[in-house]
């Protein structure tokens, strides 16, 4: 297995900076967002309405690119969680987690005994590390990042509880989600919201995890920073997509009056 350096950089206690795939999943998209500077591309399958099968090309394809590929998968469930890394993820993202059962459901999914219960799947010759099955599980485990979201009330409650879960790599906050499971949807200035997110990143600072969330501008994302996120997925493709062509359009428009 391919070294994580998206692992690298957050035990080093850096930031690292990444962006959201939910429509153009393609074998191409990872080397435009390797090209583009992003560290991590993560590719959604809760709300994409991809299949797994989908992401079978997609997945290989972005091995083989120089951005970590993550994966977000629709729910806590083993075979969504193993199958999703078996096709080559380097991180899955389980949403909604709301208590310390299920965020162990998630690491015994996603890690090879003694660890975790995940099946080996056949693995190709170039995957096995040269001192055999141990060496080769061990750096699968120690390679792969698992991470939680916390976008519920629910989760929020035992937020703590989740982030001391041995196993559990990264804390991610779900903001329109909290936001509605709060009963203030989209309002992120309400000091609700804002307790709430020092509320997680208050625990994952007490467990040595880091924070991450979705940032739709600069200006939020350098926030976010300030706060003590650590991780971040700049935008989603659809977003970055339309702003880019509206730019674009209005410019050459504005150019040929």
């Amino acid at each position: 297995m391919r070294e994580n350096p998206v692992r690298r950089r957050l035990d080093a206690g850096e930031v690292v900076l990444g962006t959201m795939v939910t429509e153009f999943a393609t074998p191409a998209i990872a080397r435009l967002t390797a090209a583009a500077g992003a560290e991590f591309t993560l590719f959604d399958l809760e709300h994409s309405g991809y299949g797994i099968e989908r992401m079978r090309n997609v997945l290989a394809a972005a091995r083989g690119a120089d951005t970590v590929p993550f994966l977000r998968v629709p729910d806590a469930a083993y075979d969504l969680i193993a199958r999703g890394l078996d096709l080559g993820a380097m991180g899955v993202m389980v949403p909604a987690v709301e208590s310390v059962e299920e965020a162990g459901l998630v690491v015994e999914s996603a890690r090879f005994p003694p660890v975790g219960r995940r099946g080996l799947r056949v693995l190709l010759p170039d995957e096995w590390e040269p001192e055999g099955a141990s060496a080769t599980l061990e750096k699968e485990n120690a390679e792969t990042l698992v991470i939680v979201q916390i976008e519920t009330t629910a989760g929020l409650e035992t937020v703590d509880e989740i982030a001391a879960v041995d196993g559990i790599d990264i804390l991610w906050i779900g903001h329109f989600d909290l936001t509605a499971s709060l009963g203030i949807p989209g309002d992120f200035e309400n000091p609700r919201y804002r307790e709430s997110v020092d509320r997680v990143l208050a625990a994952g600072a007490a467990a040595g995890k880091p924070v991450g969330m979705v940032c739709g501008s600069v200006e939020e994302g350098a926030a976010l920073v300030q706060r003590g996120f650590r991780i971040l997925a700049y935008s989603f493709d659809i977003v970055l997509y339309e702003d880019a062509v509206k730019t674009g359009i209005a410019s050459l428009r504005a150019a040929l009056r």
